[in-house]
């Protein structure tokens, strides 16, 4: 027999064992039907080892899930009958968010990096910033190159664009041009990505 019991410090209500034997749990809301959310008529029921124990009553799976101090957990909730399995379903849930911190850890995000020219510039500033675009592509980063023409250089537009070619072309081990040099008011861009490893080795 199940009784329900109020623990005030734990919160509104526990599912808990006959006998005196207070193990009780956490009704949860975090994805999965848990313990008393399952009412289904029948269930297959699997060990925490994965070790089938055959079709039950839900209310026969949840005695059980109660004299092991486990959680009674619907894994699969469209098989016919619904899949359910006996595991600690805290220490379920803290593994699992401790696979998708590491995950998200090791996860890198493309960060678009941006470099700005003038027509003008000289080979030292230039070659500068080259290297500044070769490191961020190398760590697997875009890059937007532009040349921003001020005054009378909109009348050259045609050197901008030669020094963005020759950018392209410095950076062609490293990087692919995603994007031609294109005219946008007074500045023209090109947008540059970083090439696999594979590619980079041929």
């Amino acid at each position: 027999m199940l009784v329900w019991k109020r623990v005030p410090a734990r919160g509104p209500y526990f599912l808990c064992g006959p006998n005196r034997n207070w193990r009780c749990f956490r009704i949860s809301k975090q994805g999965h039907q848990l313990n008393e959310e399952i009412r289904d008529k029948e269930v297959r029921l699997v060990a925490e080892d994965g070790e089938q124990l055959g079709i039950m009553s839900a209310q026969q799976a949840l005695e059980k899930a109660v004299e092991l101090g486990l959680d009674l957990v619907k894994i699969s909730p469209t098989a016919t009958p619904p899949v359910c399995k006996l595991m600690d379903y805290g220490k379920f849930k803290f593994e699992q968010q401790k696979r998708e911190k590491e995950a998200r850890k090791n996860q890198h995000v493309v960060e678009i990096k941006e470099i700005r020219m003038s027509p003008g510039i000289d080979v030292n500033d230039f070659n500068v910033k080259l290297r500044n675009a070769q490191k961020f592509l190398a760590e697997g980063n875009r890059v937007k190159v532009t040349v921003r023409f001020r005054g009378r250089e909109m009348a050259h537009t045609d050197i901008g664009k030669g020094l963005l070619v020759k950018f392209a072309e410095q950076c062609a081990e490293v990087a692919s041009t995603e994007k031609d040099p294109k005219l946008d008011g007074r500045h023209m861009s090109m947008f540059l990505s970083p090439k696999a490893a594979k590619e980079q080795k041929k």
